[in-house]
């Protein structure tokens, strides 16, 4: 890289300094993938943990799918009976909060831009023998136009290769393909479906080892996946939020009748920083917090 320098009054001036956030766009644009580490402090993780509870429980409002309380039962088995509940966000203030974070949201505006929206929440709990999920791109779930969909996965727990952290395919993202996918019966894996035909080997699989409060940010068109949770006993919570940059309109849903695919744009958001060009279009209503199904509880096909 040819180093340019700034000549004034006859004097060569060395460039600026990188700053973090130039380090972090680096790695971020080379691997597709950056840890944030110690972003949450362990007091409000402690309190993610405890509305993970309440929001298992019942205490937050309906979850679609969820099976009632069990009279007597102990925390940690009521929290077990899930996998993950889909828009937690709209259950709990404290999940509303954690997704708009500071810690997390700057960091995000080095890598999208000043504007960016929210999209889904997800509230993963993974008890011991539960699945993970197939190789996969969220850019493939969460179509946006511009291809700035960036995952912040926040670990509540410690992530270990033991317990399923996650794995991914440094550099999957640079070629901006969506890869096949397929329905797969493989056991490890829950009922997502799975991605195939790409150039790139399991050797290649790095695992995502974090401690708990930290934050892995991922680009939409990574490869990355998840194994069970294999460990004698415990849960490998985590928080999973969707963001995108808010100057981009979101076709993640069929457009209105008479409507252009290309002016598609799904207004169930949360504006996170900056402005909302879309913002006159209002917003709507659309998701609603639901469980996740795995194998056992059968898969929707």
């Amino acid at each position: 890289m040819t180093v340019r320098t700034i000549e004034e009054n006859g004097r060569s001036e060395p460039p600026p300094a990188p700053t973090a956030a130039d380090d972090l766009r680096a790695r971020f644009d080379q691997d597709g993938y950056a840890v944030l580490p110690g972003a949450l402090t362990q007091d409000e993780v402690a309190e993610l943990r405890a509305e993970t509870l309440r929001i298992c429980r019942g205490e937050r409002g309906v979850v679609e799918g969820a099976l009632p309380p069990v009279a007597g039962e102990s925390d940690e088995d009521t929290v077990r009976r899930f996998l993950c509940v889909h828009y937690p966000h709209k259950l709990s203030a404290l999940m509303l909060d954690t997704m708009r974070h500071p810690a997390i949201v700057g960091p995000l505006t080095a890598l999208i831009g000043p504007d960016i929206k929210s999209m889904q929440s997800m509230l993963f709990v993974k008890s011991e023998g539960r699945p993970g999920q197939a190789w996969h791109q969220d850019e493939m779930f969460i179509p946006t136009r511009d291809r700035s969909l960036t995952a912040a996965w926040l670990a509540l727990d410690d992530a270990t290769v033991d317990n399923g952290c996650l794995w991914v395919l440094p550099g999957s993202h640079r070629p901006g393909v969506i890869y096949p996918n397929r329905e797969h019966d493989d056991a490890r894996y829950d009922c997502t479906v799975e991605s195939y035909g790409f150039p790139y080997d399991e050797a290649d699989a790095v695992p995502v080892e974090i401690a708990a409060g930290s934050v892995l940010l991922f680009h939409g068109h990574l490869l990355h996946k998840s194994l069970p949770n294999t460990g004698r006993r415990g849960l490998r919570r985590a928080l999973v939020n969707h963001y995108m940059s808010a100057s981009s309109l979101l076709p993640w849903a069929l457009p209105e009748a008479e409507q252009p695919m290309a002016q598609a744009d799904f207004r169930d958001v949360v504006l996170v920083a900056g402005r909302d060009p879309y913002a006159y279009k209002g917003l709507t209503d659309i998701r609603t917090p639901r469980v996740r199904r795995d194998r056992s509880g059968g898969c929707d096909r």
